[in-house]
């Protein structure tokens, strides 16, 4: 295996570590011409894996390809039979508006002819989008020109790619089983960057692996970029189907063949890239088509492969801080492609490509059959829709979790993570080595992997770290005793500190439920909590992040709790006694004498979140009607928008402590938590242009005063707003004997009553809105 990851000309050595670059940096014509004429030679006569043949895997790349996969998809039969549903379906419609006369005695004549009339225009628009989705991979010279100039490119950006020795290896070994089987490899990487297209696609070309088709996003298919695309292993899809039956069967249809011709396919499980830095939320539409196409018996099997794609620097990461502070997201076109280009000259690091294990997805499936907390009834004939949402859930946290466990920490995260979560200004360049070491140690004590430097010393990494971040994101003060860092731009740091987060994030709410008494003050007897107290707190704490977080998979809340806790006594950062018969959870004498720095660490994770969740809960008393108000509907895009508006205020007034706490990610997803908890209730439109309406559950609503329509401070949504501040960091200027100050409670009736009478004029009778309810009692 160690030829396949070596450069040109090295000699294996069995002391590398295992950790390999399997692209770096390619000659430049005007500082090393014969080398760059060296390379180009090499690709043009396909020397080696350049030539890309002999590859693990199904064919592709030949001329037909593009006609032999169209034809399969064309005689699908689930396609050939919703065709011929979607025609009934329409004869039916013309005989029910008298298009079809009944009672003529050509009746039956006419009936046929415009039955095949209206099955040769479905077969036509069938046709024509399967042109349109499919990928066209025809041409492998095209495709190693392609490789080439992709990949000056790139590393004019990043200095190399790099993978593990062992993942590839073992990688290569199912890649070859499954080709025996003519089975596919979904890829499922993490979604970061449009790199992430672009990246898996080289690791494969060099490891000699079938490329995978890809399946992406019609707002990609712009002139010229689109084409280039579709006929290096992109396949189209819209972004949203609006109950379109025959594209849904199409889609299922073509991705059915590709299955079961046993051509590997990648999509990105999180449906969307994350503006975050940490993983989102599964979303299930692609999922659960590939499911489907086992789980009915049409394909066999396939593997799954859960891949993490991990950048020292992120390209986008500018235009992200943008979107979540509310700018809306600029659409992809030609002129905004080559603007961009300019960003592949700068120093942006490297890239870690790291492949779970491959597991079977009839095995999965198998399985959950097996499970002994109630086995899930399945069959290729199954239409229970509850079992198989339970089964795409399962999957899709799964994947994600394996996403979690396969990735590796960059030097930028090591970095940005210990600059947001130091107590002061700045870090001295000593102090700043120091912690990136303890995190490094924490890190690999939680099961997780941190980027290989071949044994360089971590002052080395930690000046790598700096120098790819930049002036713009770390500054320097100059004229100290030691170089002394600091965070400039902390919003965009906390994209890298959001790396880091899955790691300690039960640890971080143990914290956080440990400091509601630590900050208090008083002695270590005052700042201790039962450890019961404790469970309860950290239990409200994980419903309230639900949706923001991917927790551990596989044991459960308390499993996780337990093991985190067990860690934190043993690492000496909390101690527990027995008092009264209870065990009494609180600060170590150890850690106090070390002025809290590791505590306060896993505290400063989690304090932006719960800033967000308090502001999303604070933002709900927008939606209380004022006393005059004629509907209790408001439109959720208004609503959020004015959430932030309220943020930003609060911030700059003191009110919130983490500028990061007003981003759009965290309020929408607050926003899905307390739907789902029967806070707010939903309205969605017919189709995608009608807006989203929201309000407040009645039983949620405060009561305003009859005379003055204030509002009255009691209530469940009162309860609960006190609840989240208990696990706020205490600012200088605040503190948290009233959660909602008067400045806050003004500051919310002023903008609830504009928006309220912005929205008099267009507003929704409740009675016809469908509005999805909480299905169980809240357990906020």
């Amino acid at each position: 295996m160690t030829d396949l990851v070596r450069p040109e000309g090295k000699l294996p050595n069995n002391d590398d570590p295992e950790d390999h670059s399997i692209l770096s940096r390619m000659a430049r014509f005007r500082t090393n011409p014969f080398n760059f004429a060296h390379e180009i030679s090499l690709f043009v006569r396909g020397v080696g894996w350049r030539g890309y043949n002999n590859v693990i895997g199904q064919p592709a790349f030949y001329p037909g390809y593009t006609a032999n996969v169209k034809s399969a998809v064309m005689a699908s039969p689930i396609l050939r039979r919703r065709i011929i549903e979607l025609t009934e379906a329409r004869l039916k419609v013309e005989e029910k508006e008298y298009l079809l006369g009944t009672d003529t005695s050509t009746y039956m004549k006419e009936k046929e002819k415009r039955r095949h009339e209206i099955t040769s225009q479905l077969i036509e628009i069938t046709s024509d989008m399967v042109d349109n989705m499919m990928c066209k991979m025809e041409s492998k010279p095209y495709l190693r020109t392609a490789f080439y100039v992709v990949t000056q490119l790139l590393t004019r950006a990043y200095s190399a790619i790099h993978v593990s020795e062992a993942e590839v290896k073992r990688l290569r070994e199912i890649a070859t089983e499954a080709a025996k089987k003519k089975q596919s490899i979904i890829f499922l990487p993490r979604h970061t960057s449009h790199i992430d297209y672009v990246t898996l696609h080289l690791v494969c070309y060099r490891l000699g692996l079938t490329l995978p088709v890809v399946v992406a996003g019609d707002n990609l298919n712009f002139p010229l970029v689109g084409s280039f695309l579709q006929s290096v292993g992109a396949m189209w899809i819209r972004r949203s189907f609006d109950h379109d039956q025959l594209y849904t069967t199409l889609v299922q249809a073509y991705l059915d063949t590709l299955l079961q011709k046993g051509y590997n396919l990648e999509c990105f499980i999180e449906g969307t890239r994350s503006r975050t830095g940490k993983l989102l939320q599964p979303r299930f539409g692609i999922l659960s088509f590939l499911l489907d196409s086992v789980l009915s018996g049409r394909t066999e099997d396939a593997y799954i492969c859960p891949v993490s794609l991990q950048y020292d620097k992120v390209i986008e990461v500018d235009s992200y801080v943008s979107e979540l502070l509310g700018k809306p997201k600029e659409k992809e076109n030609l002129a905004a492609f080559l603007s961009s280009s300019k960003v592949l000259s700068l120093n942006l690091g490297r890239v870690d490509c790291r492949f779970h294990e491959p597991w079977s997805l009839k095995d999965f499936i198998e399985g959950q059959q097996r499970r002994e907390d109630g086995p899930l009834q399945l069959s290729a004939g199954s239409t229970d829709a509850k079992t198989r949402t339970r089964l795409l859930r399962t999957l899709g946290y799964k994947v994600l979790a394996d996403i979690n466990t396969a990735s590796v920490i960059m030097p930028t995260a090591l970095v940005g993570t210990i600059l947001l979560t130091l107590r002061g200004r700045g870090v001295g360049k000593s102090e700043l080595i120091r912690r990136v070491d303890w995190l490094c140690a924490r890190t690999r004590a939680n099961g997780g992997k941190v980027a290989d430097f071949h044994g360089m010393p971590t002052s080395y990494v930690v000046e790598r770290a700096l120098e790819v971040l930049g002036p713009k994101l770390v500054g320097t003060v100059e004229g100290l005793a030691e170089e002394t860092y600091y965070a400039v731009d902390r919003f965009q740091l906390s994209f890298y500190r959001n790396m880091t987060i899955h790691l300690f994030i039960s640890e971080a709410l143990l914290a956080a439920a440990l400091y509601t008494q630590v900050k208090q003050g008083g002695g270590s007897a005052n700042q201790r909590v039962a450890e019961s107290e404790l469970t309860r707190k950290v239990t409200f704490l994980s419903q309230l992040f639900r949706g923001e977080f991917i927790f551990p998979a596989g044991h459960g809340l308390r499993h996780n709790l337990d093991k985190a806790l067990q860690g934190l006594l043993r690492d000496n950062v909390l101690q527990a006694t027995e008092s009264g018969g209870e065990r009494w959870i609180g600060l170590s004498d150890a850690e106090r004498k070390l002025g809290r720095e590791n505590f306060d660490f896993y505290c400063f994770l989690i304090w932006p979140f719960v800033d967000a969740g308090w502001l999303g809960a604070v933002s709900l008393l927008l939606l209380v009607p004022p006393l005059a108000s004629t509907t209790p509907w408001i439109d959720m895009q208004k609503a959020q928008s004015t959430a932030q508006l309220v943020g930003r205020t609060l911030y700059h007034q003191g009110d919130l402590s983490y500028f990061e706490a007003i981003n759009k990610e965290s309020l929408k997803n607050a926003y899905t938590r307390f739907q789902e908890e029967g806070i707010i209730l939903v309205a969605k439109g017919k189709d995608s242009k009608t807006p989203t309406m929201v309000r407040l559950a009645p039983d949620w609503t405060p009561e305003r005063d009859p005379n003055t329509g204030e509002l009255r401070a009691s209530g469940r949504l009162w309860d609960f707003i006190e609840a989240i501040a208990l696990y706020r960091r205490e600012g200088k200027n605040r503190r948290d004997g009233a959660a909602v100050s008067v400045r806050v409670l003004s500051l919310t009736a002023k903008l609830n009553e504009q928006m309220f009478q912005d929205v008099e004029g267009a507003a929704v009778d409740s009675a016809e809105v469908k509005v999805k309810e909480g299905r169980r009692r809240s357990r906020l």
